[in-house]
């Protein structure tokens, strides 16, 4: 068992396969895109096996593959079936904006993936259009249809609530659960990337999306399972799909966090708010031995924080975009 200094069980990483996306959304990016990490300096999937199994070997037991957009990069599909074939890995499951997922879905089911989640902000077209900066609305529900086809769920939608900018489709993805087997997820806007500057007036906090939602119905709570994250989840009377309510601003999660992070260039992140990185591509690439990366783990294990500091005076903006962090 992984435990850190709060002893917090930690048995969850996060892993980025790149920091490239085909998307140029406006809290995240600026609309040129930003620079890329070197292509030699990424890690090669041999090398996040390896970590995997060491870490797994320790306690891991849940990974999720994020970006960027991990379908972006290549031999993801076997990368997924080498993941796959590691004992200790329980729960596998990939974040995707559903660009490419339509094209996937089926090869990553066979490949073991089990459930994916789908970042979705709006269920305008136009308005998909702005905030993305891309046209592909119909593909990513293309891509949400052909998940449900092949069976990787639960799929849960993950919606940034931004005041002025979705919150008047609070009502409308609720109203997606009673006709479709979907999680709706909403997550306060946190102040992370490299978009648009971050301000505190446009948090739609949970308090406030719950009371709208129970107004649509009754929130009836569904008790957690093992592999649930920091949702609180709730199905609305008479839904087929379920409601999950994610604070980090208004309630943060910290006392519960149970996860690591990957960044595409090696680096451990012990808090997605924190900068500091432990290096385990250096031991990686000069004949470090298992049990040199496993003190490295343990190292990163000491120094993550009891909680990030977000609407505190000690908060600073992480230096890394998330796409490059493994959000």
């Amino acid at each position: 068992m992984l435990l850190d200094p709060y002893m917090r069980k930690i048995n969850y990483l996060r892993i980025s396969v790149t920091d490239r996306c085909n998307l140029r959304c406006r809290y995240c990016m600026p609309e040129k895109g930003l620079p890329l990490t070197p292509h030699e300096e990424i890690l090669t999937y041999e090398e996040i096996l390896r970590i995997v199994r060491i870490f797994s070997s320790e306690g891991i037991s849940k990974v999720r593959l994020t970006g960027g957009e991990p379908l972006v990069r290549r031999g993801i599909v076997d990368f997924v079936s080498w993941l796959s074939e590691i004992d200790e890995i329980k729960d596998l499951s990939l974040t995707t904006n559903g660009m490419l997922l339509k094209d996937f879905a089926c090869d990553l089911k066979r490949a073991g993936l089990k459930r994916v989640n789908i970042s979705l902000d709006t269920l305008i077209k136009e308005k998909f259009n702005r905030i993305t900066r891309r046209n592909g609305y119909e593909q990513v529900w293309e891509g949400i249809r052909e998940a449900l086809k092949v069976n990787l769920t639960p799929i849960k939608i993950n919606m940034v609530a931004i005041r002025g900018l979705n919150d008047d489709e609070i009502e409308s993805f609720a109203r997606l659960t009673f006709t479709l087997p979907l999680t709706v997820r909403y997550i306060e806007y946190m102040p992370s990337g490299h978009g648009e500057e971050w301000g505190e007036g446009e948090i739609l906090t949970i308090p406030r999306i719950k009371n709208r939602l129970e107004k649509i119905g009754q929130l009836i709570p569904i008790p957690p399972d093992q592999w649930d994250g920091p949702a609180r989840r709730f199905r609305l009377d008479g839904a087929i799909g379920e409601i999950g309510l994610i604070g980090p601003v208004s309630d943060h999660f910290c006392a519960h966090c149970n996860r690591l992070r990957l960044t595409p260039d090696g680096k451990i992140r012990t808090c997605l708010f924190s900068d500091e990185e432990i290096d385990v591509k250096q031991f990686l690439r000069n004949g470090g031995s298992d049990e040199d990366l496993r003190k490295q783990l343990l190292m990163a294990l000491k120094t993550k924080p009891e909680r990030h500091h977000i609407n505190t005076h000690q908060f600073k903006k992480c230096q890394r975009n998330m796409s490059a962090i493994g959000g």
